[in-house]
């Protein structure tokens, strides 16, 4: 009994998943999701839930509604079509969409609506930072290499799982209070980028070539949510590195579980 009593106590996390072409079972659409995204999750005290992928803003609604907090997750590049119709075509050829034709843009647009709308607690990884700023009006650098001159490597796939540069934490910010420190080791992904955070967000981490590496909600409108934390990089890659990435999880996790009993 005492069991079941813990596990009831456990809040429930949305986790955006991926689209891939060619699934395991039939090799047609299907979904993804790194297990990282989950264990991390178990291991912070919650209960990972996959959300639907999907444009239907009732269903998004009632699985924020269902669920105490949401996680959004990395994946394939964001059309720029949402952020800046004018590229030019050497830099939009760089750009890797989601094989859905770009319905997981808009159903997780819809769904950072309702997250805000319902006041729910939010961690956003990689694409998920990215597409929060987008769904506020901002820009993003479509292609690093082409469009930073000087840039770091952002894009080291070889090492996902590892530390590859440093980025510095705003003294005060929500980042910087769970590591403790002023600055991050981080692993880098990436092509794209958040060119500036747009309000209501605020940037609280950026890398040595300026770009924005961690977003939180300004001061003036920080009681929009319980828990907001945007990062570009992924700590559910960098759990065995450091501790301050498993603080990371355990204190969404945590306002989370606050939120439930709310």
């Amino acid at each position: 009994m005492s069991r079941n009593i813990n596990m009831a106590k456990k809040p429930f996390i949305l986790i955006s998943p991926s689209i891939e072409s060619r699934g395991v079972e039939f090799h047609d659409q299907s979904l993804s999701l790194s297990l990282r995204y989950e264990q991390a999750i178990l291991a912070a005290g919650g209960i990972p839930v996959v959300g639907p992928v999907t444009a239907d803003r009732a269903v998004l609604a009632e699985s924020v509604r269902r669920c105490e907090g949401i996680l959004l997750t990395g994946g394939d590049d964001i059309n720029p079509d949402l952020y800046d119709s004018g590229l030019p075509p050497a830099v939009k050829r760089t750009v890797e969409q989601t094989p859905d034709g770009g319905g997981r843009d808009l159903g997780e647009l819809l769904l950072i609506q309702e997250i805000f709308q319902q006041r729910k607690p939010l961690l956003a990884i990689c694409r998920g930072h990215q597409l929060l700023n987008v769904a506020f009006g901002g820009q993003l650098v479509a292609d690093i290499r082409q469009q930073v001159p000087g840039a770091l490597n952002h894009q080291r796939m070889d090492k996902a799982c590892e530390v590859v540069h440093e980025v510095a934490l705003t003294p005060g910010s929500l980042l910087a209070k769970i590591c403790g420190r002023k600055t991050l080791g981080v692993n880098s992904t990436h092509h794209q980028a958040v060119r500036e955070a747009v309000t209501p967000f605020r940037a609280v981490a950026r890398s040595a070539d300026g770009l924005v590496e961690a977003m939180e909600l300004q001061a003036e409108v920080a009681d929009w949510l319980p828990f907001m934390l945007s990062v570009q990089f992924h700590p559910e890659r960098l759990l065995h590195v450091d501790n301050c990435y498993s603080v990371i999880f355990r204190k969404f996790v945590l306002n989370c579980t606050r939120n439930s009993k709310n």
